[in-house]
């Protein structure tokens, strides 16, 4: 074998096992640093403002709850059969909360949609690679697209709301 296919060993490590020059203390990453300016920018929201994105959600899930509450009763089916009425209740319960919630501007309302809108965007692109006509491509689509832009928004929108500080228990 010629020199260059063997392994050359490792150089030998200083005391200690440290495996390279000390980094700088105090002094922050690239990475820190911009998380610290990128947090400088932000503006708290100021009292009884409500970012528009977080808006366009209560309305959206106050609309969607109202809508499949009316479907219900309407008697609508999926797949041939009814939805179980546990199952529409705790949707039900679910859209109102978060949407008396974002519209009351809280934390976890808008964590908890976000939770549901990225559960909804998952699903839809399983669909999407399921679809077997243009048909349902483009209703997998018109869905998909305005829940991934919701989304990204309130993404956005929390880093205003910020979340509350925790109250530490008195000793």
């Amino acid at each position: 074998m010629g020199r260059r296919s063997r392994r050359r060993a490792a150089p030998p490590r200083p005391p200690g096992g440290a495996a390279g020059p000390p980094a700088e203390a105090g002094r922050p990453s690239r990475g820190e640093a911009r998380d610290a300016q990128a947090r400088a920018r932000l503006a708290p929201l100021a009292e009884g403002e409500r970012p528009a994105a977080v808006t366009v959600a209560a309305v959206t899930a106050a609309v969607l709850a109202v809508a499949n509450l009316v479907a219900y009763l309407a008697g609508l089916k999926v797949n041939g059969e009814r939805p179980a009425l546990t199952g529409m209740v705790v949707y039900e319960a679910l859209l109102v909360t978060a949407a008396v919630g974002m519209w009351r501007v809280r934390y976890w309302a808008v964590l908890g949609f976000e939770f549901m809108l990225g559960f909804l965007v998952v699903f839809l692109a399983l669909f999407l690679v399921q679809a077997t006509t243009v048909l349902r491509a483009a209703l997998v689509l018109a869905i998909g697209i305005p829940a991934a832009a919701l989304f990204w928004f309130l993404v956005r929108a929390m880093a205003r709301i910020q979340m509350p500080e925790r109250r530490r228990p008195e000793r």
